[in-house]
């Protein structure tokens, strides 16, 4: 009897200690938990407080450099007006549209003696290129006593000359590159390493030549002769549009459209350039007025860190969710 007593008395201290070990481990459990959650908290807090004072500090930026605005003359002098296209063409701050708002304030106000065009661009998208060169003679023909000097600094080459060739004349320093009056289009192919490494590739379309360019499938030769008669047009386009706005000062050589590029030097050789010189050398020796204004619309810098951000955002969800179908 005593025997099942003790027995028992043990069974009840063995599942007392249990109780208790899982009391332990639930606390522990909720513990963890519960720190796990204030961790959260704190971190989307943080991340709160880092957000909100990275916009507070884009904000006092914005309004203590803000140069979104050009400077206007009030016309009671007259002036070198000065509009800039620096970098890629279609890409980054380089966009027509808003170079063109430059060049139609430089050209309006009544202040402007001349306006100059100052580059410093390899070439960029062919069809930007052509809205401004469109652009600029526009504005020639409407401002007809207000000429228009490019200026090329370290490059003005394909879409950056293809500009510069509307101007009234252009300018470059004798080691500017300048040229390159051709079209490209490059990628890679991968067809070969792919048989290699036992890759297949799988490629859906709706257009039986919607994916000629894909570096991953074999050379369609007869999309490829398309391809390359398109190319052909645009290089066309292009030559006609140096030749009229150089005209007679080119020389005869049938090189010069070869997408070859030249330095200032021997650019002015060619009749590519008119001169040798800066943007202050023309105002002040070509222009005859010393003062320059400034006419590029620039972003701000809250309008760069928008651009930046959204692009940034856009390329993560590209990644995330991956590309789908195209239409373009």
């Amino acid at each position: 009897m005593q025997d099942k007593w003790q027995e028992s008395s043990s069974e009840a201290q063995d599942n007392l200690d249990s109780n208790r070990a899982w009391d332990l481990v639930d606390a522990l459990a909720k513990g963890a938990l519960l720190e796990q959650q204030r961790s959260r908290r704190w971190g989307i807090f943080f991340k709160l407080l880092t957000f909100g004072w990275l916009f507070f500090s884009v904000a006092v930026i914005y309004n203590a450099t803000n140069i979104n605005d050009v400077v206007i003359s009030d016309g009671s002098s007259e002036h070198t007006a000065l509009v800039e296209i620096d970098g890629q063409i279609g890409g980054g701050d380089v966009n027509a549209d808003v170079v063109v708002s430059g060049l139609r304030s430089a050209f309006e106000d009544p202040g402007t003696k001349a306006v100059i065009l100052r580059i410093n661009s390899p070439g960029g998208s062919p069809v930007q290129s052509g809205y401004i060169y469109d652009e600029i003679l526009r504005l020639r023909e409407l401002h007809k006593d207000t000429p228009l000097y490019a200026v090329i600094m370290d490059i003005g080459a394909s879409g950056g000359y293809y500009i510069a060739a509307a101007a009234d004349e252009i300018y470059a320093d004798k080691a500017s590159l300048v040229g390159s009056i051709g079209v490209i289009s490059s990628g890679f192919g991968f067809v070969g390493a792919m048989e290699k490494l036992g890759v297949t590739r799988r490629t859906y379309t709706s257009g039986e030549n919607k994916a000629f360019l894909d570096p991953f499938q074999s050379v369609d030769r007869e999309a490829a002769v398309e391809w390359q008669a398109s190319l052909d047009t645009i290089h066309q386009q292009f030559i006609d549009a140096v030749k009229t706005g150089r005209g007679d000062r080119l020389a005869d050589r049938s090189d010069i459209f070869s997408g070859m590029v030249w330095s200032g030097e021997q650019a002015k050789t060619l009749g590519l350039i008119d001169g040798l010189g800066s943007a202050g050398y023309v105002a002040r020796e070509v222009v005859g007025e010393e003062d320059i204004v400034d006419y590029t619309f620039r972003l701000s810098p809250l309008e760069k860190f928008a651009r930046d951000f959204g692009a940034g955002v856009s390329a993560t969800l590209v990644e995330a969710l991956g590309d789908g179908f195209q239409l373009m």
